[in-house]
């Protein structure tokens, strides 16, 4: 469990590998926090109160940006919402789950994902002494050294 007291995004997976998926929790502007997710070249930010922005296939020149008010699929990017939950998921084995209701989020990654993502969340690679890895591919112990080596 970590205490971010940090205003600061911080970095809480990604896919160093092939470059699959990333999730970034976004602190905002207004003291509130969302959660970016990007798989598949396929952007998706998650607000409180099931609010969800998607963006298809983004880049500097064009944004495409909407709301999600029920299921919706592209490229190989799913999402979905219920009454107090939203998931978010790809053919690759990655799953972004939020449930309102009680503040909860979860991401599940599929076992070819072992040992190949980083992040504030650690390596995914049942390895207990290297899961605070930072960046550079060095080690700390120092809790406020790792969280703030995985900010963006």
């Amino acid at each position: 469990i970590y205490d971010l007291a940090s205003k600061c995004s911080v970095l809480l997976a990604k896919d160093f590998a092939h470059n699959t998926f990333t999730v970034i929790l976004n602190e905002e502007t207004s003291n509130s926090r969302s959660l970016y997710v990007e798989m598949n070249k396929t952007m998706i930010s998650i607000y409180p109160r099931l609010k969800i922005y998607k963006m298809y296939n983004f880049s500097v020149a064009e944004e495409n940006c909407q709301v999600l008010d029920q299921s919706l699929e592209k490229n190989t990017t799913n999402s979905r919402r219920e009454t107090n939950k939203i998931e978010v998921s790809n053919q690759k084995g990655v799953s972004v789950s939020c449930d309102f209701q009680y503040d909860l989020c979860t991401i599940t990654l599929a076992g070819w994902h072992h040992g190949i993502s980083a992040g504030l969340f650690g390596t995914n690679d049942n390895e207990a002494g290297n899961e605070w890895l930072l960046p550079n591919r060095s080690f700390t112990d120092n809790m406020l050294e790792f969280t703030q080596s995985w900010q963006v």
